[in-house]
């Protein structure tokens, strides 16, 4: 089952078996033909068991026997194909093709029929725990959504191609985990967290390259869960808020100085006040800590001047 789990894409490799059509023709006219021969051998039978002559009955009757037989087996080629499934055919350990038409179809009654339905299908992972790239333990999950594209592939290339899917998705969702982290450190860089798009196009590859063995579509994915682990769950959140903060303190500064700045600027335009280095460093100063701080400002007259 390791071995399974954590092999990669280029390590599954098909053969060249690949789905065709089988050759089949309509049920309707194969069963009506069926009962016409069945009604025929059994009116030999009849006639034969009525005849006179000893060689006429044991001409007819054998016969009608042998017609009867011969269309109850050639009856047991037919098959009901519903929207949604296939017929994938094996005669005498050969694959003939597959019956893909719906309704009644008609098939070699010595050919093995083996149902494989193609509707679509969805896989839920259970919630993985996982280191990612930074070494940090998260818990993910993720749903993927398929079918089986190419019947022959899914029944004679893997021995269990619904395992075979389950397996494989959990080996891909472990991969991209392992290869990109929860929260990205560098800007630009790619995170789970933050690039859920990217990532489950990532995603989307590495499952079709897994199961293109199995003759199996990826549709879609997604991931359900994505969250650090419990043990560490707290002190990624108080990093978290650390990181908020100081963003919103290099804006609140930013707009600060910008603030400032034009403040200055109108002063010196509008010629209000003449200020000295030393006023404007002041002015400077209690507009930067009105600005920036956390509480309101409080009002203090001075009554002297600022060089007293």
């Amino acid at each position: 089952m390791t071995a399974a789990v954590d092999a990669r894409p280029s390590d599954v490799q098909a053969s060249g078996v690949r789905e065709f059509t089988a050759r089949s023709v309509g049920g309707g006219p194969a069963l009506l033909l069926g009962l016409l021969g069945t009604a025929a051998g059994v009116a030999l039978v009849v006639l034969g068991a009525t005849a006179d002559g000893v060689a006429l009955q044991a001409t007819l009757i054998p016969l009608g026997i042998l017609l009867v037989v011969a269309q109850t087996v050639a009856l047991t080629g037919l098959n009901m194909v519903a929207p949604g499934e296939a017929r994938v055919v094996q005669l005498f350990g050969r694959y003939r093709g597959t019956v893909r038409t719906d309704g009644l179809r008609w098939v070699n009654p010595f050919a093995t029929r083996r149902k494989v339905s193609t509707r679509v299908r969805q896989h839920e992972t259970s919630v993985l725990k996982v280191n990612d790239a930074y070494g940090n333990p998260i818990e993910l999950a993720a749903v993927v959504v398929w079918r089986v594209a190419d019947t022959a592939r899914a029944v004679f290339e893997v021995e269990d191609f619904q395992q075979f899917v389950e397996t494989q998705t959990e080996a891909a969702v472990r991969h991209i985990a392992i290869e990109y982290p929860y929260d990205s450190h560098d800007e630009g860089g790619l995170s789970l967290r933050g690039n859920a798009e990217e990532i489950t196009e990532k995603l989307d590859a590495e499952l079709a390259a897994r199961v293109e063995a199995a003759g199996v579509q990826i549709i879609e994915s997604r991931f359900t869960h994505l969250a650090y682990a419990p043990e560490i769950a707290s002190a990624m959140l108080q990093r978290q808020q650390a990181g908020a903060v100081v963003a919103a303190r290099k804006l609140i500064v930013e707009g600060a100085v910008g603030m400032v700045e034009l403040a200055l600027t109108r002063l010196a335009e509008e010629e209000i006040v003449d200020l000295d280095p030393e006023r404007r460093a002041a002015m400077v100063s209690n507009l930067m800590v009105v600005l920036c701080g956390d509480r309101a400002a409080q009002p203090v007259i001075n009554t002297g001047t600022l060089y007293q």
